[in-house]
């Protein structure tokens, strides 16, 4: 088949594009660094990184940086409207445990924060 392209130098400009080439696009997102630091947290707790944890602290860390707070079905709520199709009951056994972990606390209200010592991991500078 001929191409109606003329060759270029060694590069293809559809291929530098399409695996985006661009200097900005090499480093990381600000989504991949905000699960790095969760990452971390979940690690100093000894826990493992699992995706709904990622996402439930995400989602968590997202709503108190609006000044909300949320119990299990606004956790629920937000993951959904993520389009994560995650169960209430894996939401709500996922806060229990991250709770009895020490990296949130359940408050008065129902509603779920971070517990103050998983906050100072999070605010070290290392991370």
């Amino acid at each position: 088949m001929y191409s109606p392209q003329p060759p270029t130098e060694g590069h293809s400009s559809t291929h530098d594009s399409a695996f985006g080439a661009d200097a900005t696009t090499l480093g990381k997102t600000p989504e991949q660094h905000g699960n790095q630091r969760i990452r971390h947290l979940l690690k100093c707790f000894g826990l493992r990184t699992s995706l709904i944890r990622l996402k439930v602290i995400d989602a968590l860390l997202t709503a108190a940086n609006n000044q909300r707070n949320l119990g299990v079905r606004g956790v629920h709520s937000h993951l959904l409207e993520l389009g994560i199709p995650l169960s209430f009951l894996s939401v709500r056994e996922v806060l229990k445990r991250l709770c009895s972990e020490g990296v949130l606390t359940l408050n008065a209200d129902k509603t779920y924060s971070l517990h103050e010592q998983a906050a100072k991991v999070l605010e070290s500078p290392g991370m």
